[in-house]
């Protein structure tokens, strides 16, 4: 039983830590560091996108290739298979999403 709620406890604190009784600030949208990653696919239907990506802090996620939702679906159009891009994730709703990106240089 003692494991057991060691464990809940330890799976909740990350989450209980992110969420901060309010809407994230725009100005700490903007803060979030980018991460390089590489698009495998578009997902237009789903609205997201799935990317390659290092380790994302941000996030507390380990690399991996994953779909994340977006902030924007208008980028959709814009991003297209094997684009390198710099992005900043989020966890909004319990899901991740690329809050911003550029195109890598």
């Amino acid at each position: 039983m003692r494991l057991i709620l060691s464990l809940l406890l330890a799976l909740s604190l990350p989450t209980f830590a992110q969420h901060n009784h309010g809407a994230m600030q725009p100005a700490a949208a903007q803060a979030a560091p980018l991460s390089d990653g590489t698009v495998k696919k578009i997902d237009k239907a789903a609205g997201e996108v799935v990317i390659q990506h290092g380790q994302l802090d941000s996030i507390g996620m380990p690399p991996m290739t994953m779909a994340f939702g977006v902030a924007d679906k208008a980028w959709l159009n814009k991003l297209k298979p094997g684009d390198k891009i710099r992005f900043a994730a989020e966890m909004k709703g319990g899901n991740a999403i690329v809050s911003r990106y550029e195109m890598a240089k």
